[in-house]
């Protein structure tokens, strides 16, 4: 991320809610760096977070894309307990790990690390989640403060880094599983036939030559 990219990003309120029509805010920020995107498309930043990128970017000020949502109160996700059925789908979408709860038991939002992104209503299968209106009148950054994006920022940076770590072990399980298979192979298959034995032993070896190229070492 270049220096400007990095400024702007410092400007946006970091709730990582994709209503800018990017995947984070990180991702925003590069955008409107390189051109590619406006600086009115940050509907939790509001009227003050477009003047704070119009500042840094020497852009004109402009009103709120209506294509990109409004402005609006800040708000808390809240889990109905009697409706939930612990399917883990809000705490997957949830950017910074502000749910919690486990498979079939019910999940609670911790209200402190919720930014009001809404990405766990529409995943929630039962209806269950709704939005409460806790800065009152207040809104854009006049219901937000730099501390709590930082944090928020602070905490999808960590959820990202644990998603990726996650991946990488849950793929080196499997690659070593894979492995294991290989070494012997006909007792771990049910087929004694050596023509079905060796097809399976091409499926495995090109398995894990494909997870060597990913990992960039074959």
């Amino acid at each position: 991320m270049n220096e400007l990219a990095r400024r702007i990003d410092a400007a946006l309120p970091q709730t990582q809610c994709t209503r800018c029509g990017y995947p984070d805010c990180a991702s925003y920020a590069q955008a409107v760096a390189a051109g590619e995107a406006g600086i009115n498309q940050c509907p939790p930043g509001g009227r003050e977070g477009i003047g704070r990128l119009a500042a840094i970017t020497g852009q004109t000020a402009s009103d709120l894309n209506p294509a990109n949502g409004i402005e609006g109160p800040l708000t808390l996700a809240v889990i109905d307990e009697d409706w939930c059925i612990g399917c883990t789908l809000c705490i997957k979408a949830c950017p910074t790990d502000a749910i919690v709860g486990s498979n079939k038991r019910m999940h609670t939002v911790i209200e402190p690390y919720c930014t009001g992104c809404e990405l766990c209503i529409p995943v929630c299968p039962v209806d269950c989640i709704s939005l409460e209106v806790v800065s009152g009148e207040r809104t854009g950054w006049g219901a937000w403060t730099p501390a709590q994006a930082e944090q928020a920022r602070e905490r999808y940076t960590r959820r990202s880094i644990r998603l990726v770590r996650e991946k990488q072990e849950h793929e080196a399980r499997l690659e070593a599983k894979a492995r294991m298979k290989l070494a012997d192979l006909s007792a771990h298959s049910q087929h004694t036939d050596p023509v079905v034995l060796d097809k399976k032993r091409a499926v495995i070896e090109a398995a894990l030559a494909r997870a060597r190229e990913r990992r960039g070492q074959g």
